[in-house]
């Protein structure tokens, strides 16, 4: 469902004029420095792009969220004359709302947010009259070293069993645990929106 969630339906057919960014958790934080991370790398690919953050507040603070956003990606090599801010919108409707007031709606636009918010960022922008929109998520990717160890090896309580070679129970179980209070959040908030009519 955490995957289902994080894919676009649809896919742009030529290179995007903005890359809108939504504002996630601030900075620093998950969302916000995946986001910022994954925006930075398609704003490198596609270099012409203008870019939007979304983040309420006052974007000349340089203790704000949306100054820090702006932050990371120049730091991440984007030129800061590319970057453009909405600091209006309080929720991902709002947002879409009032983006659609800085730019053309039929112009190319690439959606950066995290995997469970896609489906319902690409719908909500849609439903205002963005006819040429895809998203690209901003999915973390695993360690590639191995966790594995001997328990024995450690010193400690020999009584406790070893679970150095369980990765399932150290780490995939509370992983995935934590993937369904995000999704099943998710699917309230996109039942929410669908019964307002804003997908």
């Amino acid at each position: 469902m955490y995957f289902y969630l994080g894919q676009s339906d649809t896919k742009l057919d030529t290179d995007p004029a903005y890359i809108v960014v939504m504002s996630g958790g601030g900075i620093p934080s998950e969302s916000g420095l995946m986001r910022t991370y994954m925006t930075a790398e398609v704003a490198h690919k596609f270099k012409t792009a203008k870019i939007i953050v979304t983040m309420p507040g006052d974007y000349t603070d340089t203790l704000s969220s949306s100054y820090l956003m702006k932050k990371e990606l120049v730091i991440r090599g984007i030129d800061e004359n590319r970057i453009i801010f909405e600091n209006r919108g309080t929720n991902t409707r709002s947002q879409a709302l009032e983006v659609g007031k800085l730019m053309d709606k039929k112009l190319p636009t690439l959606l950066v947010t995290s995997p469970e918010h896609m489906y319902r960022s690409l719908k909500s922008f849609q439903k205002i009259g963005f006819t040429k929109i895809s998203g690209q998520a901003a999915f973390s990717h695993p360690v590639e070293a191995s966790f594995l160890f001997e328990d024995n090896e450690l010193g400690g309580n020999n009584m406790i069993p070893n679970i150095g070679n369980n990765t399932q129970l150290r780490y995939q179980f509370w992983s995935h645990l934590n993937y369904q209070i995000i999704v099943y959040r998710e699917y309230v908030a996109i039942a929410f929106y669908k019964i307002k009519g804003w997908l």
